[in-house]
């Protein structure tokens, strides 16, 4: 790993957007007017919603389920170790849910930024991808100001959807 300081994200623009189907991936979508200028790589699952929302776009499919599939946890590691390498992203961004801690765990190991955004409807608790991945992520964001009693010190960004 370089050990020569970044350029500005604008400047490199290669983002990974890692998360699971249905809402994880919505509330990425969402992001639209800051992503839609880089050079992006999404990771999710092979489901129809993704095909349709994401057709054009340079997609890796994850293993899914990933709740209590000990099975697939290593596969999607091993996956990330492999596309983290290939595509050399300058920043992952997720927005949950269990595919992104393995995509965190490699690039906090390969030195490449990471964005974790907690869900919109998770105010009563934390997730347990939030709490996991809160130690591995450069920026941690939360979307209402409540979920601060969970995540003390994140950024709160405010609702996106």
């Amino acid at each position: 790993m370089s050990t020569q300081p970044r350029a500005p994200l604008a400047q490199r623009g290669h983002v990974m957007l890692v998360a699971s189907t249905g809402g994880h991936l919505a509330q990425l979508l969402v992001l639209r007017p800051w992503w839609e200028h880089l050079r992006r790589t999404w990771v999710t699952f092979d489901k129809a919603d993704a095909r349709s929302t994401l057709d054009g776009e340079e997609v890796v499919h994850a293993f899914h389920p990933t709740t209590r599939n000990a099975a697939n946890a290593l596969r999607n590691l091993r996956l990330a170790h492999a596309v983290l390498r290939a595509r050399q992203p300058d920043l992952v961004v997720s927005t949950g849910a269990g595919v992104a801690l393995p995509f965190f765990a490699v690039a906090r190991s390969l030195g490449i930024p990471t964005v974790y955004l907690e869900v919109y409807d998770r105010v009563d608790s934390a997730t347990v991808t939030g709490r996991l991945c809160r130690p591995l992520a450069s920026a941690f964001c939360v979307q209402w100001p409540d979920q601060l009693r969970w995540y003390g010190g994140a950024e709160v960004v405010g609702r996106l959807l």
